[in-house]
């Protein structure tokens, strides 16, 4: 990424990379319109700046969105998490060996998958 964006600092030294929509359209061999959707969905969360929106470059891998991502997602979405709160619960260090996301990144989503679930209990 190229361009610095001024956010949040607490959730930029969370996040750290960023993808623009277009950068994100682009990685995932979508257009704009769909990412966008993907989001309103919830399949993914971004955060609005400037008109446009900013995606976590590490909610992608291999040309896809990380496998079980969306459905975290929508469990923490369920727990009445915001989308500021999902993007700190999924980029801090939990009692898992690293953060959530990093889990769900090398296929270890059933427990993450588990410890979403069980925060809307």
């Amino acid at each position: 990424m190229t361009e610095t964006y001024d956010i949040d600092p607490e959730i930029n030294a969370l996040v750290g990379e960023w993808l623009n929509l277009k950068e994100a359209a682009t990685t995932l061999g979508l257009n704009q319109n769909r990412v966008k959707q993907l989001v309103g969905d919830g399949q993914l969360i971004a955060l609005p700046f400037k008109g446009g929106l900013l995606i976590p470059a590490a909610f992608f891998e291999d040309g896809e969105i990380v496998k079980k991502l969306s459905g975290t997602l929508i469990q923490l979405k369920d727990a009445g998490y915001t989308d500021i709160e999902a993007f700190r619960w999924l980029f801090t260090d939990d009692d898992l060996p690293g953060s959530p996301i990093q889990a769900l990144r090398e296929n270890r989503g059933t427990e993450v998958r588990r410890r979403a679930q069980a925060l809307g209990l």
